[in-house]
């Protein structure tokens, strides 16, 4: 019985020990591992409780677009266009494949001409006089592969010639000639496309690094300014904004970077500048704006980005160039104006760029746009008219009729006396 009870209180403890441990120890629950982009695209209500995220730009100061393409599979698409594949490569890529096509084409037919030689049995008979060769002078690989360059480059030294013995060796001069002039309109038409792309031109283009909101004309309007530094103007100029801003359907749908106009002047035809001097472009905050609901206060804590793209064509080449910017919330003071950079000098304009970035601070409402539609609409037509102010202002209608009239009110005066007097006659 001893044995019995001492191996039974082992046993409870052993197992209370065993459930100790098991209420103590923690249970780990591993969370399920999105994608990122799943993870980027979660609806805001979703990462509430997180920790508030740097806003990412869509697109740098600089203009160029912050986005990556990843898994891209069809990667033959970019061979079918080639020319434009070839263009968009940085520059240390295109001309390494420029000297490499170039050098291959000229071994592979140097080979082939050696190979000419070496079968007609040339290099047999290099010292023999009465041997009429494919290539004179043509004695080894070294001398067949700088053959092949003076025939693709029309250099002809007049050293190294062919005869009219060799058949094979005239087929071989056309194919190359005519081969030799593809590569030279393919490679030398790449490069000089590439030279003369405008985004160069576009760092002349500068946009003003804050985006400013104030008072213009009794309305609330959205600005910022863009310059042109060279002398040869931008034509046909134009001007347009996008607002991109993640949001969330009625029905639930998260669509991340949604993309939304911004009107600047496309009715109106402000959007088409001459950008002679530094302008500022003005967007109206109205019922159709995005900003028609943000006040002051509500503005830093709005995740958003102003993407602003100008467009024209180049003067002295007639190419099209386009030059970006963006604006975050961080980038846009409520309250501001920019300061003015032309001046009237003696026979001409000067503008002043020290000064095109500088702006002032003005007397701005911190209201959004749509709260102040609503105070000058109670202001112009009030919303509590009740009946007795209704009968105050008839009251006082009646006065000033009174007041007009004194004379006709003495006759009906005398008239109700008159007849009184008969009366009690």
């Amino acid at each position: 019985m001893t044995m019995a009870k001492l191996t039974e209180s082992m046993t409870n403890v052993l197992e209370g020990d065993s459930m100790d441990q098991d209420v103590e120890s923690p249970v780990a629950i591993h969370q399920p591992k999105l994608p990122k982009q799943a993870r980027d695209d979660l609806p805001r209500h979703i990462s509430r409780d997180r920790t508030k995220r740097k806003i990412q730009r869509y697109v740098r100061k600089d203009g160029k677009c912050n986005v990556h393409h990843g898994n891209v599979r069809e990667t033959y698409r970019y061979l079918t266009d080639i020319f434009t594949t070839l263009v968009d490569l940085k520059w240390r890529f295109n001309l390494l494949i420029f000297v490499m096509v170039y050098t291959v084409t000229w071994l592979f037919f140097g080979m082939i001409w050696w190979l000419i030689a070496y079968i007609r049995g040339d290099m047999d008979h290099i010292e023999d006089p009465s041997w009429t060769p494919c290539v004179t002078n043509l004695n080894g690989f070294v001398s067949a592969f700088l053959f092949s360059i003076e025939t693709e480059t029309t250099i002809g030294y007049g050293y190294r010639v062919i005869t009219d013995k060799c058949p094979e060796g005239i087929i071989l001069l056309l194919i190359q000639s005519v081969l030799g002039s593809i590569v030279n309109a393919f490679m030398v038409g790449c490069m000089f496309v590439k030279i003369s792309q405008p985004k160069k031109r576009a760092e002349t283009l500068v946009f003003s690094t804050h985006a400013v909101i104030s008072m213009r004309d009794g309305k609330l309007c959205l600005m910022f300014r863009v310059g042109d530094l060279r002398n040869s103007h931008i034509v046909e100029a134009s001007i347009r904004a996008k607002l991109i801003k993640s949001k969330q359907t009625s029905e639930g749908e998260f669509i991340p970077l949604n993309q939304t106009d911004i009107n600047v002047g496309y009715y109106t035809g402000d959007d088409r500048l001459f950008l002679v001097s530094p302008l500022i472009i003005s967007h109206e905050i109205n019922q159709q704006s995005p900003f028609w609901e943000i006040s002051k206060a509500q503005l830093p804590k709005e995740e958003l980005e102003i993407v602003v793209i100008l467009e024209g064509m180049v003067e002295a080449t007639g190419m099209t160039c386009q030059a970006r910017s963006s604006y975050i919330t961080s980038e846009i003071l409520w309250g501001y104006r920019f300061t003015p950079v032309l001046t009237l000098e003696d026979g001409f304009y000067e503008v002043d760029y020290n000064s095109f970035h500088e702006t002032y601070e003005t007397s701005t409402p911190s209201l959004s746009a749509k709260e102040l539609a609503e105070l000058a609409n109670r202001a112009e037509l009030p919303l509590s008219w009740s009946v007795s102010s209704k009968l105050n202002q008839h009251a006082e209608l009646e006065t000033e009729e009174e007041e007009k009239n004194p004379e006709e009110q003495t006759e009906r005066n005398g008239d109700v006396a008159n007849l009184e007097n008969e009366s009690k006659v």
